[in-house]
């Protein structure tokens, strides 16, 4: 299925993207951060387990556990302090 995927903040920085549209054969956003990190460099720099990454489903905050569908917008961040 093809989703787009969006990068937020030091996350778009590192990878030195925005945006993509992406082919994809994951069922959960847990499997779609795997996914990624398995290309390695700064995919798997910053979106490595144990770093705190928050992940939104079509502008909703998600668990990982979502499933996904043809066309969703999923987007990784990280998380956001205010002051």
């Amino acid at each position: 299925m093809k989703v787009t995927v969006k990068y937020f903040a030091g996350i778009r920085e590192a990878i030195g993207v925005g945006q993509e549209l992406r082919e994809t054969t994951a069922k959960t956003l847990a499997a779609l951060r795997d996914e990624l990190i398995a290309q390695g460099g700064a995919y798997a720099e910053s979106l490595a387990r144990g770093k705190a990454v928050r992940l939104a489903l079509n502008q909703v905050m998600s668990a990982e556990s979502v499933a996904l569908t043809e066309g969703a917008e999923v987007a990784f961040f990280p998380p956001v302090t205010g002051g």
